[in-house]
């Protein structure tokens, strides 16, 4: 049988995309270890926080490969921001659960994730592809690195300093967060302009 081919020419199943479908399969365990643990810093935090970071830095990985070898497809980048909301929003809400986030941080960081991710499979539907911005990026990257600071209990090996450190880069990912989806406000003001001039 031959393998479903995108518009790109690539095939759905291929490399990039099953890192993808792994990185999604690898969230439920996540979630499950760091909920076990249950606050008590112990085995099962530690192995959701490496989890975590393994999962999330083979977004890297598979948007690499998919450039690099020609292999972006529709399913891709339908799946990949899927994964990625998947790993993060679901890492905040399961902090601030155990209490170790505020829950207005979470909220706002996932309403905004969410509501972009569906505004831009929306304009995929109408064959329009939004690309991540540099904002976007600096965002994705910023909130990896604070959710994985809080994950991984630091505090315990190298002392309570390391918390400010966590807070700090907490804080400058709520702000790119909400910058950079201003950004995107913009542009989907700018986008339904532009539908309805072609609609004229």
């Amino acid at each position: 049988m031959t393998a479903p081919v995108s518009r790109a020419g690539a095939a759905n199943w291929n490399l990039p995309n099953t890192i993808t479908v792994v990185r999604i399969l690898m969230a439920p365990l996540f979630f499950w270890l760091l909920l076990a643990d249950a606050g008590q810093n112990g085995p099962m935090r530690w192995w959701a926080a490496v989890i975590f970071i393994v999962a999330i830095s083979t977004d890297w990985v598979d948007g690499w490969l998919a450039r690099s070898r020609g292999l972006i497809t529709d399913l891709g980048k339908i799946l990949d921001p899927i994964a990625d909301k998947l790993l993060t929003s679901g890492a905040l809400v399961c902090l601030s659960i155990l209490g170790d986030l505020p829950w207005w941080i979470t909220i706002v960081i996932v309403v905004r994730e969410v509501g972009i991710t569906v505004w831009r499979l929306v304009e995929l539907g109408r064959g329009t592809v939004v690309p991540a911005s540099s904002g976007g990026k600096l965002k994705t990257l910023t909130q990896a690195i604070a959710i994985a600071l809080f994950l991984a209990p630091l505090w315990t090996v190298v002392g309570d300093w390391i918390i400010w450190v966590n807070w700090a880069f907490m804080i400058a990912a709520l702000v790119l967060t909400v910058w950079s989806g201003l950004l995107y406000v913009r542009e989907a003001f700018r986008l339904a302009r532009e539908h309805r001039g072609q609609a004229r």
